[in-house]
C-alpha cells in the first residue's frame, strides 16, 4: 500500500543488510543501492522482518540514522507461528524434500514445550521489542496490528500515513474482498494488486493440544508486549 504513494519510494525486496553479517561488512555504499531513486521531499521505504528479532540491527540501524522512523506490524504470536511453519513446510515440499510435523518440532515428550526453538523465539514480541525501546524513543515506532490491517486496511493505513506524515492517498473505491485468498486487494491503476502467493495458504492441520500449549507460554509474554506500546491485541 505505502509502495503505491506519491510521497514514498519504497524497495523492491527485502534487503536483510542490518541483520546478516555479510550484508553489513559491505557498507553503506552498499546498502544506498538498493534503495530506489527517490525524490525531494519523498521518503524511502524497506521492508526487512529480520530486523526485529536481530540484537544487533537496532544499534546498526541508530547509527546510521538516529532519526529512522520504524513500523512493526505483529499479529497473533501462535499465529505467526504456524503461518511461518506453513510457508517452510511449502517450500520444502515444492522441492520434494521432507519437513516433519509442527509437534515433532516443538514438543519434547514429557518435558513439553521447547520453548527454545527459534520458531517459538521470534514470536517473544516483547523481548525483542525491549531492544529497540533501549535504542529508539517509542514516538519512533509505530505498530500496526497485523489482524486488523487484515480486516480492515484502509483504517491501519490511515495511521501509517499520519505517522510517517504522509498525506492520505488511497480510498475506500481502492480496496476489494478477494475471497480465494482471503485478503482484501488494491485496485489502483491498470491492474489489482495482492499480496503474493505465499500469502493466505491454508495451515495444515495442528493439534490442539499443542496450540493450547502455545497460547499458554505467550500469554506472559504477550501481557508485557501489551505493558510495553501501551496496547492489547486480541490475540489466544
Amino acid at each position: 500500500m505505502l509502495a503505491l504513494h506519491p510521497q514514498v519510494a519504497a524497495a523492491r525486496s527485502e534487503v536483510h543488510f542490518f541483520n546478516r553479517e555479510e550484508n553489513y561488512r559491505r557498507g553503506l555504499g552498499w546498502y544506498r543501492q538498493q534503495m530506489p531513486l527517490s525524490r525531494p521531499g519523498q521518503l524511502t521505504v524497506e521492508k526487512t522482518p529480520g530486523y526485529f528479532s536481530s540484537p544487533r540491527a537496532p544499534n546498526r540501524v541508530r547509527a546510521m540514522a538516529p532519526a529512522m522512523r520504524l513500523l512493526l506490524i505483529v499479529r497473533d504470536p501462535v499465529e505467526r507461528l504456524v503461518s511461518d511453519y506453513t510457508q517452510i513446510l511449502h517450500n520444502r515440499q515444492a522441492r520434494h524434500k521432507p519437513y516433519p510435523p509442527l509437534e515433532r518440532l516443538l514438543l519434547r515428550g514429557d518435558r513439553g514445550l521447547d520453548t527454545h526453538h527459534k520458531a517459538i523465539q521470534r514470536s517473544l514480541y516483547a523481548l525483542h521489542l525491549a531492544h529497540w525501546l533501549a535504542t529508539f524513543p517509542p514516538a519512533h515506532i509505530h505498530v500496526v496490528d497485523g489482524g486488523s490491517l487484515i480486516r480492515e486496511p484502509l483504517a491501519e493505513l490511515r495511521h501509517v500515513e499520519q505517522f510517517l506524515g504522509l498525506a492520505p492517498w488511497l480510498g475506500p473505491d481502492n480496496f476489494y474482498f478477494n475471497q480465494t485468498k482471503g485478503f482484501y486487494c488494491l485496485q489502483a491503476g491498470a491492474r489489482p494488486r495482492c499480496l503474493d502467493e505465499s500469502k493466505g495458504r491454508p495451515h495444515p492441520p495442528i493439534a490442539e493440544l499443542l496450540l493450547e500449549q502455545l497460547c499458554t507460554y505467550f500469554s506472559a509474554h504477550n501481557e508485557r508486549f501489551f505493558s510495553l506500546v501501551g496496547r492489547t491485541f486480541n490475540w489466544c
